[in-house]
């Protein structure tokens, strides 16, 4: 697990911060990896009570529509994700936020890391065009809500405008 995040205020407060956090770290950065990757990073570094953040990309070279490994942070995880399987394929494939408080209860969940109890996915869409998905875990069931949807979803805005 990763280290509780040390910002203190509300929640809210917190996550617009973390939003100028971002900003920061990707202006004038064209490189998309170097951008997602310190994403990860910071994301990691902020948020308490996750095991696992990054990010799923789609994979324009392959035949089949699917998401591939890219930056994060956390244990080795699946490397493809076939669009509308699991959580990461469902929210690509929807175009849509899937915020499972359960994983167990989520049909065709794919289990990367055993630990993980509740999860939440934001697609990136770039224009219309479908880029990849921000994945988070966490070891704790009900772990994201409607706050976390709100403020992770202007987080993958922001790294959507500069792509």
């Amino acid at each position: 697990m990763f280290a509780k995040s040390s910002y203190e205020g509300t929640r809210e407060h917190n996550y617009a911060l973390l939003i100028q956090q971002v900003e920061a770290l990707i202006h004038d950065e064209p490189n998309r990896i170097a951008n997602l990757a310190n994403a990860a990073a910071l994301l990691g570094q902020f948020l308490s009570d996750v095991n696992w953040v990054g990010f799923y990309l789609l994979d324009e070279t392959s035949e089949k529509k699917e998401l591939v490994l890219g930056p994060f942070q956390g244990l080795p995880a699946c490397v493809r994700i076939p669009l509308g399987k699991g959580v990461c394929g469902t929210a690509a494939e929807r175009r849509e936020t899937v915020l499972v408080p359960d994983v167990d209860a989520f049909p065709g969940h794919i289990a990367c890391d055993a630990a993980s109890q509740s999860e939440i996915v934001i697609p990136i869409v770039v224009g219309n065009e479908l880029v990849g998905v921000l994945d988070i875990d966490s070891p704790i069931k009900s772990r994201f809500d409607e706050i976390d949807q709100q403020y992770l979803e202007q987080f993958v805005q922001k790294l959507a405008a500069a792509m």
